[in-house]
């Protein structure tokens, strides 16, 4: 498949509706309620829809030039395998880390598995920013490894303050999506 970002991120876009957002009254893992029930996993584990993530956010990482790209498992696990197999295809090969919620209590502790650099610029990703809170844990396990985060990356913002959290962390943060969007374009 080829084409240009708007016609991917067109195509990323009913994916997703079709896929992964459902519109009805639903209760959050917070209890909060929603009137929207969105779960990005069945959109970056379906094979179009995980090479347009990897193709779409890969553009946007490379705005920050990082040399590794992480996040929180387990939302980020497959979005991090997107972006680094199509970073390798495009000759501008990113090395790829995960994030665990806790340190493992055998082997050697790690908090952080795969491949980051002390001093790496790194860009974290996550399928959808709700609060920030799991972005900014990603955040402080990258910079404990001694890397330097430029920005965050979602495929959707659910626009309810996470945004503004990262930044208030001095990073920046984009989206390919917000939730007011696809609301519209799901009604």
């Amino acid at each position: 498949m080829s084409g240009n970002f708007a016609d991917e991120k067109e195509r990323l876009l009913k994916i997703i509706l079709e896929r992964s957002f459902k519109l009805g009254d639903y209760t959050l893992s917070s209890g909060r309620k929603s009137d929207y029930y969105i779960d990005c996993r069945t959109t970056t584990l379906h094979p179009e829809g995980a090479f347009l993530c990897g193709r779409l956010l890969l553009e946007r990482a490379l705005e920050w030039a990082p040399q590794s790209v992480g996040g929180l498992t387990l939302g980020a696990d497959p979005v991090v395998a997107a972006i680094i197999a199509e970073s390798f295809r495009q000759g501008v090969p990113l090395r790829g880390f995960l994030v665990r919620k806790e340190e493992k209590s055998h082997g050697r502790g790690r908090r952080i598995e795969g491949c980051i650099e002390k001093g790496d610029n790194a860009v974290i990703v996550e399928d959808v920013i709700t609060t920030g809170g799991s972005a900014l844990q990603a955040v402080d396990a990258a910079r404990h490894e001694g890397a330097k985060v430029s920005a965050v990356l979602a495929i959707v913002d659910r626009e309810e303050g996470g945004e503004e959290a990262i930044k208030k962390e001095g990073l920046e943060v984009s989206s390919l999506f917000g939730a007011s969007g696809l609301k519209k374009s799901a009604g």
